[in-house]
């Protein structure tokens, strides 16, 4: 009977001091290269994006005189100013849409882009104490930053359709796509975004790069200008800049014009490049992010 006895005594000096110390859980990121898709926890902590977000929308126009009209104003005189430059002076084809309207649908899917690239590369280092205080998927982090910018872009709608309106431009059913190009317009900033926000909370001349960046890749993107102008294989090389065919299909899907041919292979092809890096070296230095941030 001594063993039976000396049983319950072994267990008890094996069992934790402290129901506390039964049990121990632990977040850290991987230290692989390649991305583990946690999508279970991604979405377990969906409100964290949310509540992003929806600080990033609130406190966008906050003590703003003219407030969200903002959002309206800055492409108004833009295309104001590109209707003069570029449609009267140069008079650059426009494919037969009045150029106040296809420069405004340009622009107004461009601005969006622009918009959400700079909210993702800065997503980490404005939220520094939330990463180095409170765990959470830092890749909620750029993934909210995207999204603010789509109630700007909802809010020139209307307006595009008063100068379609004005320019007798009738859209047809091809206007059924438009959803198709914003979400390639949000992944592409989201694929750029992720590599820049990686890179931005340990060098932090992303900031002052960003700005010059951007405004190469607007000159470099047919927003004042048709692609048309292309022929060829020029097409193709053009296509490596995926802006290049997500503005002329959204451009397309509410004026006309041609639409994106054969070379949006090319651009679909960059952008899960784009994405795939993006995710693989968030990853690899996600676990940095608290200690350099």
């Amino acid at each position: 009977m001594r063993p039976q006895a000396e049983a319950p005594a072994a267990d008890a000096a094996a069992a934790p001091s402290h129901p506390s110390e039964r049990i121990w859980t632990e977040n850290a990121p991987s230290h692989a290269w390649l991305p583990r898709f946690r999508t279970g926890e991604l979405w377990a902590e969906r409100e964290v994006a949310l509540i992003l977000a929806l600080k990033d929308i609130q406190v966008r126009y906050k003590q703003t005189f003219f407030g969200a009209a903002w959002a309206v104003l800055q492409p108004l005189v833009a295309v104001l100013i590109f209707t003069v430059i570029f449609g009267r002076a140069a008079n650059l084809p426009t494919d037969g849409i009045p150029y106040a309207v296809f420069s405004y649908a340009g622009l107004a899917v461009w601005l969006y882009f622009a918009a959400a690239v700079s909210g993702a590369a800065q997503s980490l280092v404005d939220n520094r104490d939330l990463v180095s205080k409170v765990y959470f998927p830092r890749l909620l982090a750029p993934i909210a930053a995207v999204v603010p910018g789509l109630v700007d872009l909802a809010i020139s709608l209307p307006f595009i359709a008063a100068f379609m309106f004005v320019g007798s431009v009738e859209p047809g059913p091809r206007i059924l796509l438009l959803p198709v190009w914003t979400a390639a317009a949000l992944i592409t900033a989201l694929a750029v975004g992720l590599l820049l926000a990686g890179l931005n909370v340990r060098y932090r001349d992303v900031r002052f790069a960003l700005p010059f960046l951007l405004q190469v890749w607007f000159f470099a993107s047919p927003v004042v200008y048709s692609a048309s102008l292309l022929d060829g294989a020029w097409r193709y090389v053009y296509a490596l800049n995926p802006m290049a065919t997500i503005v002329t299909g959204f451009r397309w899907s509410i004026a006309g014009g041609p639409a994106p041919g054969p070379e949006a292979l090319v651009s679909a092809v960059v952008v899960l490049v784009l994405l795939v890096c993006g995710l693989a070296y968030f990853a690899r230095v996600e676990r940095a992010f608290a200690d350099v941030i």
